[in-house]
């Protein structure tokens, strides 16, 4: 907060036209090691004005923090003669977000219209997956609705409507939780200043999600020598297996 109250006098005599947005975090890195729980970002900022003054009417904000894209493989399942279940249709997506969270200091159609909420991705309902295949637009809306469900029941995709508190038209601050499971990567906090359902100013902030200690040595060697990993964990089968096995002979 220190930060922001320091950059507020410099912006305010640049004499800029339209409002600036100033974000910050209260972390730029998350690391996760074998006793995380996850955790809670504080996003908070500072709204500057031309001139310094605060225009009458109602200002709004909402926060999306993203985690990063991947490629993903949705299938659905359908039950066979009453009795199995296995895969049927599928849909691919090339982009997803690992993580999808977003707040706003009313809720989102108060705020936008749906044109403006698709154009800067806003909302569960308008999360951009970039699909790659040749379905239909009815059942790819089908699969985009089952995936964000989906992803909504594991906390990795969240939406908190009038959770965005703005203190006197200028400095605002919204909280996320991080679930347990968060997928690591290079996450990015975008803000967006919007009045009259128009989005007036935009800023973004990155935050890194990382593995730490043995965690991370584990995923190392898992992805750079998938070989080695390998074997060693076979072999750390065949040991547990066989210590087991001679502790039980010996009972």
């Amino acid at each position: 907060m220190k930060r922001l109250f320091a950059l507020l006098p410099l912006l305010l005599l640049v004499g800029a036209r339209e409002p600036i947005l100033v974000p910050d975090v209260s972390q730029n890195e998350v690391e996760i090691i074998y006793s995380f729980t996850g955790a809670e970002l504080l996003l908070f900022g500072a709204i500057v004005y031309p001139g310094g003054r605060v225009p009458d009417g109602h200002t709004d904000v909402a926060v999306v923090l993203k985690g990063p894209p991947q490629s993903i493989l949705v299938r659905e399942k359908q039950k066979i003669g009453g009795l199995i279940w296995a895969n049927a249709d599928s849909a691919r997506f090339r982009s997803a977000p690992t993580f999808y969270a977003i707040a706003s200091s009313r809720p989102l159609q108060m705020l936008i219209d749906e044109r403006t909420a698709a154009i800067y991705e806003l909302g569960l309902g308008n999360v951009h997956l970039s699909p790659a295949s040749s379905a239909l637009p009815a059942e790819q809306r089908r699969f985009e609705t089952g995936f964000v469900d989906l992803r909504g029941r594991s906390g990795l995709y969240v939406s908190h409507p009038s959770s965005v508190t703005i203190r006197q038209g200028v400095l605002y601050r919204a909280r996320i939780a991080i679930p347990a499971r968060v997928p690591v990567g290079r996450y990015t906090a975008e803000t967006f200043l919007i009045r009259d359902g128009k989005v007036i100013a935009a800023a973004t902030r990155d935050i890194d999600i990382r593995k730490s200690g043995f965690e991370r040595f584990i995923a190392t060697a898992a992805t750079h020598w998938p070989f080695t990993y390998g074997m060693v964990a076979v072999l750390l089968s065949l040991a547990f297996g066989w210590a087991a096995g001679a502790i039980f002979r010996r009972i």
